[in-house]
């Protein structure tokens, strides 16, 4: 496949990734044990879209309070649910995303526990917090960050006596980088058509809801925008309806991400509308793939990943058919503001 070595691929998501599970257990236990009031996940740009499927997961699932704050805007809210007894959790690539960095310092100035995820070692956000997991390498750092994301917002849950099945689920977990490796395979000739196909479009509408809205928001956000500099906007589908649909036309392309939890006939809905006016609708539905091993049950939280590794297909064909390098940038990291 394009621009994927299915060798590093297993190498850093699932033997390095998988290697830090009793790390975040005895982190996650620590802090359980000591008490705490609440969590919040904090980042920006593509790491606080990161957030928000965990966010949306122990809202659904757990009495545990948690907000997903963004890292600019938390700093200067005055939140009052945050305090010195709060968890305050943090993934960044580079280790010195600005925003992140001055939230992790915020946290820890008042006295909160800090938890971060970073890809690259000995960077500034390393030195900040109270606990790091370092993976080491930005390679599938995303699909990394994922896997570990499951396992510290389960345990937490877990501890909270809230999720007996703790013990089948990181087995599970563990069958994900090859139920991921599945997916992008069966999937990457529809992303070569897609990118061949909407090479010249210059404007997309991406819808999504629960488990998915962060990958929606992300996606369109920091990928089609800031990476391939092309107009899209990100719908939560339970909005669709609420303004969005007067601009879908015949030639509008309108991509749909469908995943497994409870807000899928949210998807429906924007679905069925958008076939009968559109000749553009794309569909990405993680019920289309197999999840070899892993439960019914356990489908929905996993297709959190299963769905931005797909969408990472459509990232590299559409760089190759643009020619527009996705590391190309005119503003970001490249001047003041």
């Amino acid at each position: 496949m394009l621009k994927f070595n299915e060798e590093l691929f297993l190498k850093f998501v699932e033997k390095e990734g998988l290697a830090f599970r009793g790390e975040i257990e005895d982190i996650v236990d620590r802090i359980s044990k000591r008490g705490y009031s609440n969590i919040f996940l904090i980042g920006a740009g593509g790491t606080i879209a990161m957030m928000y499927p965990y966010e949306y997961i122990l809202k659904s699932n757990s009495t545990i309070e948690v907000h997903a704050e963004i890292a600019a805007e938390f700093i200067v809210m005055n939140n009052k649910r945050f305090s010195e007894d709060s968890v305050c959790i943090f993934t960044s690539v580079s280790g010195t995303t600005k925003e992140t960095v001055a939230a992790a310092e915020f946290c820890k100035e008042r006295g909160a526990t800090t938890i971060a995820l970073v890809a690259k070692p000995n960077t500034l956000l390393t030195q900040v917090v109270d606990y790091c997991i370092t993976t080491g390498s930005e390679e599938h750092s995303f699909d990394t960050f994922f896997m570990l994301l499951y396992m510290v917002a389960f345990r937490f849950m877990y501890n909270n006596n809230e999720f007996p099945q703790y013990g089948q689920f990181t087995k599970e977990v563990a069958l994900l980088p090859k139920a991921i490796l599945s997916a992008v395979k069966a999937f990457d000739k529809k992303a070569e058509e897609f990118a061949i196909k909407h090479k010249d479009t210059d404007y997309h509408m991406m819808v999504g809801s629960g488990n998915l809205w962060g990958n929606t928001y992300s996606y369109a956000m920091c990928i089609l925008e800031e990476m391939q500099w092309i107009r899209t906007k990100s719908i939560h589908a339970a909005e669709f309806f609420h303004g969005t649909l007067e601009l879908v036309v015949e030639d509008t392309s309108v991509i749909l991400l469908k995943g497994e939890d409870e807000t899928r006939p949210l998807t429906d809905r924007v679905e069925r509308f958008a076939e009968k006016i559109t000749k553009k609708l794309t569909v990405i539905d993680t019920k289309e793939f197999k999840m070899e091993g892993i439960s019914d049950e356990f489908r929905k939280y996993f297709a959190i990943s299963i769905n931005w590794s797909v969408l990472s297909r459509i990232s590299v064909h559409l760089e190759r058919e643009r020619n527009h390098s996705l590391d190309l940038r005119r503003y970001y990291r490249k001047m003041e503001y």
